[in-house]
């Protein structure tokens, strides 16, 4: 039975809302981890900005925070081209992901309230509801939301604000993952030894549950990339 929606459920469910700049990149990193927008296609700025309707700014501002995750390459007075990250990038993108977010998790099992913990729970449950009904979006959306939760779980400002920032670069590709037959139930089923771990305090083993958690991911990203 779900439990009543308590204050520390509230904010732990706040995310920064997204920025047109944001929504873009979204929009538009799909579309390159999907093979849409091809290796090489130039990206003009007034060409995007008609497409969506909107100004130059926050597409200038999209392409920007694409080439952080190593999905454009920028060019000083030249249409940005869409480029690839290679194999070497992505696994280190992981590598470092699987890292900070153990990290966190084994901070979480030790430091989370009482609140923190019945909010990860609760959100971990409507994880379980919108596999059932095959809602992937609002699945990615309430799993950036669970994440997010450990990460303020681990009550280390510095620590949540790095692995945020890492998340943001690899995000592209997480959220390619779960296009993948059956990839949500299997994530699920991941969560649960992340959770399970968290709520007994067992510190190695929430962290140990959330790196492989984190490989698991980057496989699932994988086997995407090679079927498209």
């Amino acid at each position: 039975m779900s439990m009543p929606v308590s204050a520390a459920q509230s904010r732990a469910e706040t995310l920064p809302r997204k920025t047109r700049s944001e929504e873009l990149r979204l929009q538009l990193a799909d579309e390159i981890v999907n093979g849409s927008i091809l290796p090489g296609t130039p990206l003009d700025e007034i060409t995007i900005a008609r497409r969506f309707g909107v100004s130059r700014t926050p597409v200038r501002e999209a392409i920007r925070l694409l080439s952080a995750s190593g999905l454009v390459e920028v060019r000083p007075h030249r249409a940005a081209l869409v480029a690839q990250p290679s194999e070497d990038q992505l696994a280190g993108m992981f590598e470092t992901m699987a890292e900070l977010e153990a990290l966190c998790a084994g901070f979480a099992a030790e430091r989370m309230t009482i609140g923190e913990r019945r909010a990860l729970e609760d959100i971990h449950e409507r994880l379980r509801v919108l596999i059932q009904a095959g809602d992937p979006q609002r699945y990615h959306e309430l799993n950036e939301i669970f994440h997010t939760t450990i990460y303020n779980g681990s009550h280390n400002s510095y620590l949540m604000e790095t692995t945020v920032m890492t998340r943001a670069r690899v995000q592209p590709f997480r959220r390619a993952q779960f296009r993948n037959l059956g990839r949500l139930a299997q994530s699920h089923v991941e969560h649960d030894r992340v959770v399970e771990a968290i709520l007994r305090g067992e510190r190695l083993n929430a962290a140990n549950a959330m790196r492989a958690h984190i490989v698991i991911v980057r496989d699932a990203y994988s086997d995407y990339s090679e079927s498209i």
